[in-house]
């Protein structure tokens, strides 16, 4: 049955891409030309935890902010925050670490877009760098009437975009999935 439905998926994306394309005048747009690739934050004392490191909430807002930015320059539109789902802290960052974001748009549906992001924490004295941070936000494009409206394909430029392009879809099944099981519970 997940095979079924990740077949599914694929073909009302293939249908999208199709349907996107005929009806409008934007053509696919690559995951580099919204990406943001090394944007720093230096961590200062006000943005620790009890714990004595840097604060996870402050890092969350940090990325949805500027995974709001690259959701606008792929789809030119007003976005908002879908969901998010998958944020994994993987390590602390510490006092006067430099934060350091990639974010990059990983798929784009109808109206909707995966953007990943991955925060590593550098130590500047020593040059020691970590990944300390992988999640992934969904966002919906809207119109001046803020209904959702269509955006770009992606296209991918080398493997490391093609295969983030193809789990993409493996999320999305799970997304999809969890919120039939949560509605059909609902009924139960």
């Amino acid at each position: 049955s997940t095979i079924y439905l990740i077949r599914y998926l694929k073909l009302c994306d293939f249908c999208h891409y199709l349907l996107g394309t005929l009806m409008s005048n934007e053509s696919a747009k690559t995951a580099s030309a919204s990406s943001i690739e090394g944007h720093v934050y230096k961590v200062f004392p006000n943005d620790l935890n009890a714990h004595g490191t840097a604060f996870g909430g402050m890092i969350m807002a940090k990325c949805d902010r500027l995974s709001l930015v690259v959701a606008e320059r792929h789809s030119g539109s007003v976005c908002v925050t879908a969901s998010v789902d998958s944020i994994h802290f993987l390590a602390p960052a510490n006092e006067n670490d430099t934060l350091i974001f990639k974010v990059s748009i990983n798929k784009a549906w109808n109206s909707s877009m995966e953007i990943g992001v991955k925060v590593e924490a550098e130590n500047s004295y020593t040059g020691d760098n970590k990944h300390i941070l992988s999640a992934y936000f969904t966002f919906v494009a809207l119109d001046e009437n803020n209904k959702a409206t269509h955006v770009p394909p992606v296209l991918t430029e080398n493997k490391t975009q093609e295969r983030r392009y193809q789990q993409a879809d493996i999320r999305r099944a799970s997304r999809l999935r969890t919120i039939e099981d949560l509605n059909n519970f609902d009924k139960a």
